[in-house]
């Protein structure tokens, strides 16, 4: 059995994609938003966010670069990558990200 690195996610972008030019094509970053309903102890309902940092590269980064607005609904499937830099003050940083290599648009046409 070969086990892979695979993620699905469905939610909203919450900010406008980034996009950095590279000579051999573009990279794509932005962040989405996933929500998660539960009822608490005392019966309110709660919503549980989470944010994620997407990437994309190439044909992918384009579709991102020409459709995908702030708020826009998209199902994403990719990887979950993580690295490791130092900062400007060198300290070390890691970031967690998702490659994406599919992306669907969901919401409405706007």
């Amino acid at each position: 059995m070969s086990l892979r690195n695979k993620v699905t996610l469905i939610g909203r972008t919450g900010k406008e994609v980034e996009i950095v030019n590279f000579e051999n094509g573009l990279l794509a970053k932005v962040s989405l938003a996933t929500s998660d309903y539960f009822t608490n102890s005392k019966g309110e309902k709660v919503e549980d966010t989470q944010w994620h940092n997407l990437v994309a590269y190439g044909k992918t980064a384009e579709i991102f670069q020409k459709y995908v607005t702030k708020g826009k609904e998209i199902a994403v499937e990719g990887k979950i990558t993580y690295r490791s830099y130092e900062n400007s003050e060198g300290k070390k940083q890691y970031s967690t990200e998702i490659k994406v290599e599919e992306v669907v648009l969901i919401g409405n046409k706007n």
